[in-house]
């Protein structure tokens, strides 16, 4: 598009800030149209730019605070503001879960008409190097002849020029220079679009994604980066089945763990399963969820998509027995390897649809007293609206997105007469705009 046909921006303007947007954005009313300004808090008066405009709202860029609230902070990491992995960084972390639980609460509200009972409080853990998976972008920027290795700058395609990630578990946080440099030592360079981080309680891997056959040279490198650094290298050259171990070669593909201690169960996985990203809120996130789901030593519980087990198995301690059901195949094999080797057999595993028809499904009719649910981000509307009967007793929704979890809550309340017992938020990615949350339901109607 020619410069003629480019919009022009309005000039800069001074604003002071209503309110704050879940991703961390602040709200201001310009004219009587809300504008989303980036590393604006609530209450600020600062001088912004516009980025963009669009019909309903326009969005900014803090160029100067003002009048500062006394919520802000120093941004701790340097690439803050040009790095999109973050956005919250200029707010302390009390008040960011503060934020997080009023945003919860207020989705609750005006999306499913629904208020908890008790509102719980926040689950926290480690602010910094928390961060046990992500995927780095990686660009070859051929004018300047250096690697990029990282995320996404905000609003935008281009990778931001790290050189270190304050929110990445440390052993790969420390050290995304040495991947820059690592990547344009290799002929294929230009070929290397990710790399998949994955940590586990005793080691760490690499997944380098390539698009072009690596030379022994290359192969070499990565290996020697492996030896050196004591990381698994993997090489992904196609799909998830193309994933394959470089160093150290010939042991079992099952090479990362992590333990969970209070249920005396070891969980392994593979490097690119989906696991929670922040290991300490994890135990505190499955130790509440059994306390608000009460597991009794006569109860079947269903645990719907169960992932590698990671509810299922500790509920399987405290339980008779435990159903989990997940869509994807391969984390369904390896809940059941999870089981077996943990010696935990009141315990079956199931792959189905879970947004599909459940009624046709073996396990379905089986009866269970509770219920857990894990969902992404699109929620559970499909299984909330098809509950197994005889209901469950006793419901704990485990959610990634306020706005799922609060449509959801409205059908089992409205619809199934359930009440929302308690609700509240967890930090689970801190820094971040992202809202992870936690709600027990109970059958009102028995």
């Amino acid at each position: 598009m020619s410069n003629k046909c480019r919009k022009k921006l309005p000039e800069p303007r001074i604003a002071t800030i209503d309110d704050m947007a879940h991703d961390g954005r602040g709200i201001a009313h310009i004219e009587g149209k809300a504008v989303f300004i980036h590393r604006a808090l609530p209450g600020e008066e600062v001088l912004f730019r516009y980025c963009r405009t669009r019909g309903k709202f326009d969005e900014g860029d803090v160029l100067e605070v003002i009048r500062p609230s006394p919520q802000r902070v120093e941004p701790r990491c340097g690439h803050f503001g040009i790095c999109g992995g973050c956005s919250l960084q200029h707010l302390g972390a009390e008040d960011q879960i503060a934020a997080k639980q009023q945003h919860l609460l207020g989705s609750l509200r005006k999306i499913g008409r629904v208020e908890p009972e008790i509102v719980l409080p926040p689950l926290t853990a480690g602010s910094w190097g928390y961060r046990r998976k992500a995927r780095l972008g990686v660009k070859y920027m051929r004018r300047d002849q250096v690697v990029r290795v990282g995320f996404r700058e905000r609003s935008s395609s281009f990778l931001a020029n790290l050189k270190h990630c304050e929110v990445l578990h440390p052993r790969i946080g420390e050290h995304v220079d040495e991947l820059s440099a690592l990547v344009g030592r290799l002929s294929i360079k230009d070929q290397i679009p990710q790399i998949e981080v994955a940590v586990g309680d005793d080691s760490a891997a690499l997944v380098f994604r390539h698009l072009a056959d690596l030379n022994a040279a290359d192969l070499g490198l990565l290996r020697d980066y492996g030896r050196e650094r004591q990381l698994l290298i993997f090489l992904q050259s196609g799909g998830p089945k193309t994933i394959a171990r470089l160093w150290p070669e010939g042991e079992e593909s099952y090479v990362l763990g992590y333990c969970l201690p209070d249920y005396d169960v070891k969980m392994q996985f593979r490097p690119t399963d989906f696991t929670q990203v922040n290991a300490e809120l994890n135990r505190k996130m499955i130790a509440q969820a059994i306390e608000l789901l009460d597991p009794q030593p006569g109860e079947r519980i269903l645990d719907l998509f169960c992932g590698l087990g990671n509810f299922s198995l500790p509920l399987a301690r405290r339980a008779d027995h435990v159903v989990g059901v997940e869509g994807e195949a391969g984390l369904v094999a390896r809940a059941r390897e999870n089981a077996v080797r943990n010696g935990i057999d009141n315990v079956a595993f199931h792959a189905t649809d879970l947004n599909g028809d459940l009624s046709l499904e073996p396990w379905y009719g089986e009866g269970f007293d509770k219920l857990l649910l894990d969902p992404s981000r699109s929620g559970a509307s499909v299984v909330v609206a098809n509950l197994p009967e005889p209901l469950p007793k006793r419901i704990v929704y485990v959610s990634c997105d306020p706005a799922t979890l609060a449509r959801d809550a409205g059908t089992l309340v409205h619809e199934q007469g359930y009440r929302l017992v308690s609700a509240g938020v967890m930090d689970m990615f801190p820094q971040t705009g992202h809202i992870e949350s936690i709600a027990l339901f109970e059958l009102s109607r028995q």
